[in-house]
């Protein structure tokens, strides 16, 4: 069974936001092979949710289920605004990610950007030198203080950066954040 196409995160099974999982969803009650692997904000404990589920906005709508903060959607303010239906579509109908800390969702162009991946300093190099400006940016490091936190950058532990690029003009931008 192919998994449903996210406009705003086109690739869950590389971030790591959905897995394989035999488990049951809580919300359709089918085990349909995938499961999503990210926090869930909802008014019951969600612990298996298929990516079905989450296209449709049946998890929504049956759990008041958000998979991003829709105030991080923008950064809190610091990026570009959306339309109300853009922030639906990120938090409600969008599989969100694993973070350290509260989550942001990098805008551009008035629209939401599609999320890369979490990423470390060697996944950062690998995209050049656009990626790692955007991030050393938005840390507001410089010199020796950038080098040091890049060194330290990781995927899975330590620093990490999550990337996204616009979908209208391809602009790459994001954060990053510890625990």
């Amino acid at each position: 069974m192919d998994l449903p196409s996210f406009k705003y995160h086109p690739d869950p099974l590389g971030t790591g936001s959905i897995i394989a999982s035999d488990q049951r969803c809580q919300v359709c009650r089918q085990s349909r092979g995938y499961i999503y692997a990210a926090h869930i904000y909802s008014i019951r404990e969600l612990e298996s949710v298929c990516p079905w589920c989450i296209h449709d906005g049946a998890a929504h709508i049956m759990f008041n289920a958000e998979f991003t903060d829709p105030r991080g959607i923008g950064g809190h303010g610091e990026w570009d605004p959306v339309p109300p239906e853009v922030l639906q579509e990120v938090a409600f109908r969008t599989p969100g990610f694993a973070g350290w800390q509260d989550h942001r969702w990098f805008t551009h162009c008035g629209d939401a950007a599609a999320f890369l991946g979490p990423m470390g300093r060697e996944e950062l190099e690998r995209l050049g030198e656009e990626a790692l400006s955007a991030i050393r940016r938005q840390c507001r490091l410089s010199g020796e203080e950038w080098e040091s936190y890049l060194a330290r950058m990781d995927r899975h532990g330590g620093p990490t950066a999550y990337v996204f690029r616009c979908l209208h003009c391809g602009l790459l931008g994001g954060y990053s954040d510890a625990h």
